[in-house]
């Protein structure tokens, strides 16, 4: 590569993020017209890319940015007042060059776009200050790009029955989704549908030289480690090589950290196109909507970053369309006439929660089930037996629509079926709530990445296979005989009664058409019950072996098109491991389909209205006769404790736990019958996420995993304990987790910290 091509990709990348944060800050300034900061930065914004066009040779871009420049500085320097006519031709000039570039980018040349017109209402504009006639007729028809965004293309394409296009805001925000577009591998996110050429912004990323100099320093202690190894290898020192094998280990899991943190990128960089979209299609359906967008600074793997872009942006693009509503019936319903729209994300449990909030009108159940008793989605019998909730997630299925014409925006059908099936392809999850007259949750889990995944290994007919702990709920093991008297049929399919719930089952060896299954060694039955689109199915398995972290590595071309598989990974003994597709598995067993009503929960009116405020809750024994529970969020894993690795720091004890030193706090001690289990090879033990500290709570054993809504006996309640309950027909007392770490689980904390600092 020539230094004039690094030249051009380099301002491509620039020009690109330029761009995004300038269309949310000509959106700010609408609505804050004398923000003469704001105004500087859009001003020095398109300054710069002038001032590169021009030492690049591109003549287009300098004449089209120039003229915005033009109006900008009389703008800036108060001669003019910023208003929607003068916005609309900046945000079009926006669209202009984001389009140019991309010629640039695929074919090397600024293309055959004729920039006249737009070049003379910026003109215009810069004389009359958009009080003039002309300028009234263009602030409601701004130029945009004629061609349609590729996701608009695609879903086109993909319905068959596509809609003209129209000039308009509405059509400048489609031209602005297309930045990102819907990847159906992760690997493949940065692709455009039609195979074109990677856009420059996705191939290159931003690093801190803090972070690049840690990782440095961190190859340096694995050079200094890796030698201490192989002169301990050739003295034949056995104890030796323990030691440099656990520094080896911890070495490996800094390092891991500090390069997942080079693929950190916040939220903010996809939001920030949304306060344009919102803005045009706004203006396109005549409603007043205020954006608001909390936790841009959370931070989630490019890669998934760039999956995420279109399922977003078409989930906001719904709440503008279907959710708020207009002005006259907003104030009608005696709310204000401004509807609201709310993006937050924050950390939760290991995962990226992204929720997208309207305060609307709601989705009317009653109204959904119709629509889809008439697409013939579901029966009138089954629509009947649904509660409101498992109704309103109806829209998610392939074809529905509620809206009673097809317009630019809505009504093909097409759209949450696909934010759905793509938000699982990444490993992540959709959840919906919504109360009519009121408005709408819809609420994204994602993986914080792809790259490293915690898995649970099982086996099927001798080979091993990798599933995602992000979709595992919980594992049931039946001896012979509980699973000739539970398991069932229903219909001729196989069911078990998981807690008052039918659990549709499928034999993993079925859907891999391996030979008919047997029993495992002791005659048992293992069932790893998953989740997918919001179902529970119960993946019957040959053994459950053990969960690992694994990494993730893409499929071959031979098996790539398999949609039970989503990769492959490499073992610790050097074998390879295919990843099972969750949403493939369900796909390839018919559960996402008619089977479905397998996994209805019996009593569903019933059972709708207790599990609206159920919690999951982790029962475990501390001691022979005390039995205790806490609710599961608080759990961020469940580990076995090798004895030989714990610690004593003073009084407590501690293990080497992912890179820090994790103090425990022993159950029995503090609840039970006083004894530790010293005889034990390995300490169960319930990690619990403390400020971003882990802590571990040792138990004796776990006995079940229940999600019910629960009363909470205070009367008699003890220190570190809420109360008790009647849970798996035994007394239970509920733990009181912020208590314990106020406690002895902070003086752990504490006393680790001040041992780090002395070392």
């Amino acid at each position: 590569m020539s230094d004039m091509d690094e030249f051009i990709g380099e301002f491509i990348v620039e020009s690109h993020e330029n761009l995004d944060r300038l269309d949310e800050a000509l959106v700010a300034l609408e609505s804050e017209p004398n923000d003469s900061d704001r105004i500087a930065s859009i001003f020095r914004t398109i300054h710069t890319i002038k001032g590169s066009c021009g030492f690049l040779g591109f003549q287009k871009l300098e004449k089209v940015t120039h003229s915005g420049e033009n109006l900008l500085s009389r703008i800036r320097d108060g001669e003019l007042a910023m208003n929607a006519p003068i916005a609309d031709a900046l945000l079009a000039m926006a669209d202009i060059v984001r389009s140019i570039l991309k010629e640039i980018e695929q074919a090397g040349s600024e293309g055959e776009r004729d920039c006249s017109e737009l070049i003379g209402r910026l003109d215009e504009l810069r004389e009359t200050g958009g009080v003039g006639p002309a300028a009234g007729g263009a602030a409601s028809s701004p130029v945009a790009p004629k061609e349609p965004a590729p996701s608009q293309r695609a879903a086109e394409e993909h319905n068959a029955a596509a809609a003209p296009q129209e000039v308009g805001p509405a059509a400048v925000a489609q031209e602005h989704e297309s930045d990102v577009v819907l990847a159906g591998d992760p690997g493949e996110s940065a692709r455009t549908a039609g195979g074109r050429k990677q856009r420059a912004g996705t191939s290159a990323i931003r690093v801190e030289v803090g972070v690049l100099d840690q990782l440095m320093n961190l190859v340096g202690e694995l050079v200094l480690s890796r030698n201490q190894l192989l002169q301990t290898v050739g003295c034949g020192d056995l104890s030796g090589i323990s030691v440099a094998t656990q520094r080896l280990d911890l070495i490996t899991m800094e390092l891991q950290e500090g390069v997942m943190k080079t693929r950190m990128q916040p939220v903010g960089n996809v939001w920030s196109k949304f306060p344009r979209v919102v803005r045009d299609l706004a203006h396109a359906l005549g409603k007043k909507i205020r954006l608001v967008m909390e936790g841009t600074e959370t931070e989630l793997d490019k890669t998934l970053l760039e999956a995420i872009g279109d399922p977003l942006t078409h989930l906001v693009r719904n709440s503008v369309d279907h959710g708020i509503e207009g002005p006259e019936a907003r104030l009608a319903a005696g709310k204000n006439a401004e509807g609201t729209l709310l993006l937050r994300a924050f950390h939760e449990g290991g995962q990226v929660i992204i929720e997208i909030v309207d305060d609307g009108k709601g989705l009317d159940t009653e109204r959904i089930r119709a629509k889809a008793i008439e697409r013939g989605l579901l029966t009138a019998e089954r629509a009947q037996r649904m509660g409101d909730k498992e109704a309103a997630n109806l829209i998610f299925l392939p074809g529905f629509s509620t809206a009673e014409k097809i317009t630019n925006v809505s009504g093909r059908g097409v759209g949450m079926d696909v934010v759905r099936t793509n938000i699982e392809k990444i490993g992540g999850s959709v959840d919906l709530q919504s109360t009519l007259g009121h408005g709408t949750t819809v609420r994204v889990r994602i993986p914080l990445t792809l790259a490293i995944v915690p898995a649970l290994i099982v086996a099927s007919d001798g080979d091993r296979f990798a599933i995602p702990q992000a979709s595992l709920l919980e594992l049931v093991r039946l001896d012979a005989k509980r699973a000739k008297r539970e398991i069932e049929s229903v219909h001729g399919a196989p069911v078990y009664r998981l807690r008052g719930r039918l659990l549709p089952l499928v034999d993993l060896r079925n859907v891999l058409e391996q030979p008919t299954r047997g029993a495992d060694v002791e005659g048992a039955t293992n069932i790893v019950v998953l989740q997918c689109d919001g179902r529970l199915f119960g993946l019957v398995v040959d053994e459950v072996q053990d969960s690992s972290e694994i990494v993730v590595k893409p499929l071959g071309a031979q098996l790539e098109s398999i949609e039970v598989f989503a990769g492959a990974t490499v073992m610790g003994d050097g074998s390879v491991a295919l990843i099972l597709d969750v949403a493939g598995t369900a796909e390839r067993a018919g559960l996402r389909g008619e089977l479905q009503d397998r996994g209805d929960r019996l009593g569903s009116a019933e059972s709708d209205q207790a599990g609206s405020d159920a919690d999951s809750y982790l029962i475990f024994a501390v001691s022979p006769d005390v039995q205790m529970a806490l609710k599961l969020d608080a759990v961020a894993r469940l580990e076995k404790i090798p004895r030989e690795q714990i610690e004593h720091r003073g009084a407590i004890d501690v293990v080497q736990y992912r890179g820090e030193i994790m103090p425990l706090v022993h159950l029995s001690v503090l609840f039970g019958n006083g004894a530790r289990g010293e005889s034990d090879a390995s300490l169960p033990t319930i990690v619990h996420s403390h400020e971003g500290r882990s802590i571990g709570f040792v138990l004796r054993n776990v006995v079940d995993i229940i999600n019910d809504a629960i009363e909470i006996d205070t009367a008699g309640a003890r220190p570190g304990i809420l109360g008790s309950s009647v849970l798996a027909g035994r007394v239970t007392e509920i733990l009181d987790v912020d208590a314990i770490v106020r406690t002895a689980g902070v003086l752990a904390l504490r006393e680790n910290r001040m041992h780090a600092l002395s070392a």
